[in-house]
């Protein structure tokens, strides 16, 4: 990742998809999986850089990160 992104991911595991998934609450849509915890949180780096790219490419505005989100 060629910048450094601060938002809140959230990772827990799938039985349904026998992954593990990690999830971005505020890039919507945003989220990746892994065989482990290591991988999901990766390849969402990853996700969260395309997410980026392409809400630019499209003139679509980009959330700041909030940091933690409190959740009830």
């Amino acid at each position: 990742m060629s910048e450094a992104y601060h938002y809140e991911i959230i990772i827990y595991w799938s039985e349904t998809d026998s992954a593990f998934i990690a999830e971005v609450p505020e890039l919507p849509g945003c989220a990746a999986d892994g065989e482990t915890y290591a991988l999901a949180l990766s390849n969402v780096q990853t996700i969260i850089t395309e997410w980026i790219e392409t809400a630019r490419e499209l003139g679509r505005s980009i959330p700041e990160p909030r940091g933690r989100l409190i959740y009830a």
